[in-house]
């Protein structure tokens, strides 16, 4: 089946504070991230971010989800954050082989960079920096300075067939351009009204039209609002989906 597919989710999974609306009350953690596969279809990892996982906790999670579920893991701060992407290839290296439990298995989504909001934009750090990933590789760039936001960076990341992660949040939103064969949507506001719904659910169905597979992902709260708001955007779209 080659059918443009929508993936949605939260960050993270592991809230006991989503119980009862989202977990059900008697669920225990160890159950969660197999019960959060029957609703939604992806998960991005945050995990990855202060740790390299170790192949048998990959293997668990593997175990634990269907096989059309993806793990979008969040690139090593010491990548993003330490190195700032400049003389990092041992450690993205070391990282990148990592996550070869997910590859192996079918189950690696993009791979998210989030850089922090004191670096401005670097064309020169940037483009190194994407050259150095392996091209069958999805990969989605997060700018929070809007320094970024520019047609020199965009067309960098067009070369290399890297997505503009399109953030939103309460105090940057990345511009809606598509540098990729796929789109990644980081919706982060604590709250979103039934009319912001109805519009992201429009842009999404638009990307799918145009046969852009799109990864949706929610913030985390205290309240599972976040994974609510996920399993109805996946539910809209494949109801309207065709046939």
């Amino acid at each position: 089946m080659n059918q443009v597919k929508l993936y949605c989710g939260t960050s993270g999974f592991a809230y006991d504070s989503w119980k009862p609306d989202f977990y059900p009350e008697n669920l225990p953690s160890s159950k969660f991230l197999s019960y959060y596969a029957t609703r939604l279809n992806a998960v991005e990892v945050n995990y990855t971010y202060r740790r390299l996982a170790s192949a048998a906790t990959f293997e668990k999670w593997i175990a634990a989800t269907p096989d059309d579920f993806l793990f979008l893991p969040k690139a090593h701060m010491k990548i993003t954050h330490s190195f700032k992407l400049e003389g990092a290839e041992e450690f993205t290296r070391a990282f990148l082989e990592s996550l070869n439990p997910l590859r192996d298995a079918a189950r690696l989504g993009p791979i998210l960079f989030q850089l922090p909001p004191s670096l401005k934009k670097d064309l020169s750090r940037l483009s190194r920096f994407c050259k150095l990933l392996p091209k069958n590789l999805r990969a989605a760039f997060e700018f929070r300075n809007a320094t970024w936001f520019d047609d020199d960076v965009y067309e960098v990341l067009r070369d290399c067939n890297i997505a503009l992660c399109l953030a939103e949040n309460e105090n940057l939103e990345t511009p809606h351009v598509i540098t990729a064969d796929f789109v990644y949507l980081r919706l982060r506001k604590p709250e979103y009204a039934e009319s912001e719904l109805e519009s992201i659910a429009y842009r999404v169905s638009q990307y799918l039209r145009n046969t852009y597979p799109t990864f949706a992902i929610f913030k985390h709260e205290e309240t599972p609002a976040g994974a609510l708001n996920a399993e109805k955007l996946l539910v809209s779209q494949t109801q309207s989906a065709p046939a």
